[in-house]
C-alpha cells in the first residue's frame, strides 16, 4: 500500500475538523428545539388539566368539519388508517424486522425505541383522562376507538415509527429520487395524521397540538442517541448529512 503523505493526512484531518462547528451548532439547536417543545407540551398540559381549553376545541373542530367533501373524507380517513388495530399492532414491529432482516442491526433497534411513542401515549392518558368528543354539534366517524383523548395515540405512534423511519431514509437510502419519495411519504403520512385525527372527530386540536411536541421532543433525543451510538460502533465520525 502507498504511504499516505502528511499532506493528504493534513488535508482530511481539516475536513473532518471542518464538520465539527455545523455538527456542534446542529447538536444545540437540537437540544433548544426538543427543550422548547416540551415546555409548549407543558403549558398546553397545564390547559387542558384545568378544563380552559375545551371552547377552544371545540371552535377548531367544528371549522375543520365545515369542510364536508368525499374526497377530503377519504383522505383523512387513509391518513389515520395505519394507526388503528390491527394494523397498528402489526406495522411498526413489521418495519423492525424489515430493517434486522436486510442486515440494519443497530437501526432495527432504535426503529424498536422509536414505538416507544406508544407507550408514552398510554402514561398520559391515564394521567390525564380525557374524554374524547362525543356525537351531537361534532360529527364523530365511526371507529374501533376507546380510552380517553389526550393525548393522541395516533399522532404520537406515528412521529416515532414514520418520523424516524423518514430520518433513516434521508440517511441511508442513495439514489435522490427514491430517498425523496420515501422521506416524502413518511412526512406527508405525520403530517396528515393530525388534521385527520381532529377532522374524524376522535380527538381535540389540543390533544393533536400537544402529540406533535412531545414526539418532536422525543424523536429529536432518538435521533441524536441513534448518531452517537452509530459513530461510536462504525469508528466513523458524524457526518453533517448524519
Amino acid at each position: 500500500m502507498p504511504a499516505t503523505s502528511p499532506r493528504a493526512l493534513a488535508a482530511d484531518r481539516t475536513h473532518l475538523l471542518r464538520g465539527v462547528p455545523g455538527a456542534l451548532s446542529r447538536g444545540k439547536t437540537g437540544s433548544l428545539v426538543a427543550t422548547l417543545a416540551l415546555a409548549l407540551f407543558a403549558v398546553i398540559f397545564g390547559l387542558v388539566r384545568s378544563k380552559r381549553s375545551a371552547a377552544t376545541d371545540v371552535a377548531i373542530t367544528m371549522k375543520f368539519q365545515r369542510r364536508r367533501h368525499p374526497w377530503l373524507a377519504r383522505s383523512m380517513e387513509i391518513a389515520s388508517w395505519p394507526g388503528f388495530p390491527p394494523q397498528s399492532r402489526l406495522i411498526p414491529p413489521a418495519l423492525v424486522a424489515a430493517l434486522w432482516v436486510v442486515g440494519l442491526r443497530l437501526e432495527a433497534a432504535f426503529q424498536l425505541l422509536a414505538w416507544g411513542t406508544s407507550g408514552i401515549s398510554y402514561v398520559f392518558k391515564s394521567i390525564m383522562r380525557r374524554p374524547r368528543p362525543q356525537q351531537g354539534e361534532i360529527q364523530v366517524a365511526i371507529a374501533r376507538i376507546g380510552g380517553t383523548s389526550f393525548p393522541s395515540g395516533h399522532v404520537l405512534a406515528y412521529m416515532g415509527n414514520y418520523g424516524f423511519l423518514a430520518y433513516l431514509a434521508y440517511t441511508l437510502i442513495q439514489p435522490d429520487r427514491l430517498r425523496r419519495a420515501v422521506v416524502g411519504a413518511m412526512i406527508s403520512l405525520v403530517s396528515l395524521v393530525g388534521p385527520s385525527r381532529i377532522y374524524l372527530g376522535h380527538h381535540w386540536a389540543t390533544d393533536v397540538l400537544a402529540s406533535y411536541l412531545l414526539g418532536t421532543s422525543y424523536l429529536i433525543g432518538l435521533t441524536a442517541v441513534y448518531r452517537r451510538v452509530k459513530s461510536w460502533v462504525t469508528g466513523v465520525p458524524m457526518s453533517p448529512r448524519r
